[in-house]
């Protein structure tokens, strides 16, 4: 009987954390959530850059494709290249001829030559942060 009570009471005092141990987990959570969150931060702009570099790549060769289906004529805009045809689907989908901010792409051709620019972060062409091809 004696054990039995023993026992009881060895289990009630392991039966949870103190504050001491709660608050020294909440520090180093603490110390690695000031660590890793900067780290984190710092990629979300240059994901974006990266993924419309992408998306330039891919409607190049969108052009390129439509040009030798059409016996070298490039298109006059980019929403030729999301319509298709009785022969073939749509090059691109609707979605590819925006940049990761949302901005449509401009799509200048000069004779058999053709630019593709992204706004870049600020949403205007013709500044520092435009992504070209």
């Amino acid at each position: 009987m004696k054990k039995e009570r023993d026992e009881k009471r060895r289990r009630s005092r392991r039966g949870g954390f103190t504050l001491v141990e709660l608050l020294l987990v909440v520090c180093i959570l603490g110390i690695l959530a000031a660590v890793v969150i900067p780290n984190i931060m710092g990629h979300d702009e240059e994901a974006r850059r990266q993924a419309t570099r992408t998306s330039i790549t891919a409607i190049e060769q969108a052009v390129q494709i439509f040009a030798m289906r059409h016996n070298g004529k490039l298109p006059d805009s980019l929403d030729e290249l999301t319509v298709g045809t009785d022969d073939a689907p749509g090059l691109l989908k609707e979605g590819a001829l925006n940049d990761s901010w949302g901005t449509p792409f401009t799509y200048t051709k000069t004779g058999k030559k053709f630019k593709i620019v992204s706004a870049g972060p600020d949403g205007e062409v013709g500044t520092d942060d435009d992504l070209t091809n």
